[in-house]
């Protein structure tokens, strides 16, 4: 049996109509978007068109020419950040945060006059409101933070932030890596900035095609450090300054969005709501299981709060590097072990520097992946 449990990584499987869909689009049209007026290149144009629409609604967004793709999230908030970041700026981030955010942002404090001020969550990995209020300054011109932890699933409560963020007239950007496509994400009631996704996570897109949907107010603030051919204004040697063409810059990636829509297209069909039920209910029945194996202890789990389906163990019996390793060799179980990219993520936990072994749910998994998975790790202990 192989069981795949990695999906805070990529989703797998994908839905066929995804694969089926890139492999018609690379066979039978393949033309590139925007550079010509032959049929293949608009029928491109058009999927391009009918992909931001589908986003766009998705996030209940209005401006279609504001959603943007980028080749995936990492490069969205690389963007957001580098292109907006100004001298003098003081921004706030948390201590859950994947390296995405954490590295850009070291990176700007070498390049530039800022601060950035990181705020300390509770073992949970949520973020005190009054700590983030008190963090606020004068020059807080920012506040940058992941929906939900990669690590152990715990989601922010991002409405709120986005409420002071707009009292207070503060850029707000979030990264949905790990909740688009699984929790309804309204763009108006969120009252961000800017929101970063990735097509190959619970977007259950293919990896390569990622993006981000942001305000005009932001994007005034906002100078491209990436620039090029973008079909458009070809007379010109400057970058043109209107949406999209500002940030997409080189040939967009056309099988990713392909596949992208397609997957929107079951999303919407298969309904969001459907969605979180299906994973939320595999996610309770895989917290109760766990919580009864000895020796596994469940990190950052608190029943009071709301989680996508990841949850983060450690052993007292085993090291968890070697569990993964066991559970894929010897049970076709694939996981993930370590720190998942956010070490400032398992010292706010408490799990620096070994980290955790994580189990990540997705729409395609069963309650019999569950139970094979539970059995498994009984398996293991007691061979130990």
């Amino acid at each position: 049996m192989s069981i795949y449990l990695d999906n805070a990584a990529t989703t797998f499987p994908k839905p066929n109509e995804v694969t089926d869909s890139m492999i018609k689009y690379m066979t039978e049209v393949g033309g590139n978007p925007g550079r010509g007026a032959y049929k293949n290149s608009i029928k491109s144009s058009e999927i391009v068109f009918d992909c931001r629409l589908k986003l766009a609604e998705l996030f209940n967004f209005d401006k279609l020419e504001n959603v943007i793709f980028t080749p995936n999230i990492t490069t969205s908030l690389n963007t957001l950040l580098k292109s907006s970041v100004k001298d003098g700026w003081h921004i706030i981030t948390t201590s859950m945060e994947h390296n995405s955010i954490l590295r850009p942002l070291a990176s700007l404090q070498r390049s530039k006059n800022i601060e950035v001020d990181i705020i300390s969550c509770n073992e949970s990995g949520i973020v005190d409101i009054n700590m983030l209020k008190e963090t606020i300054k004068e020059n807080t011109k920012l506040i940058i933070l992941s929906h939900a932890s990669n690590v152990i699933g715990s989601v922010q409560p991002i409405t709120e932030i986005g409420d002071i963020c707009k009292e207070k007239n503060i850029y707000f950007i979030i990264d949905s890596a790990q909740t688009a496509g699984n929790l309804n994400l309204d763009f108006k009631d969120l009252n961000c900035s800017a929101l970063a996704f990735t097509g190959h996570k619970s977007l259950l897109g293919p990896q390569g095609i990622g993006g981000f949907l942001l305000t005009d107010e932001f994007n005034d603030e906002m100078s491209p450090f990436i620039e090029g051919g973008t079909g458009s204004e070809s007379f010109n040697t400057e970058q043109p300054t209107f949406l999209p063409d500002k940030f997409e810059s080189g040939t967009l990636n056309m099988p990713g969005i392909v596949g992208l829509l397609s997957s929107l297209k079951f999303i919407e069909n298969f309904g969001l709501k459907n969605i979180e039920n299906t994973e939320h209910n595999l996610f309770k029945i895989f917290i109760e299981e766990l919580l009864n194996i000895d020796n596994i202890s469940i990190i950052g789990y608190n029943s009071n709060l709301k989680y996508v389906p990841t949850i983060s163990v450690t052993s007292s019996k085993i090291d968890v590097a070697e569990l993964g390793m066991l559970l894929e060799r010897d049970f076709g179980i694939m996981t993930r072990t370590g720190l998942h990219c956010a070490p400032l993520a398992h010292k706010t936990i408490g799990t620096f520097p070994t980290g955790t072994l994580r189990f990540s749910l997705g729409l395609f998994n069963t309650k019999e992946h569950i139970d094979y998975t539970i059995n498994s790790l009984y398996k293991l202990l007691k061979r130990e």
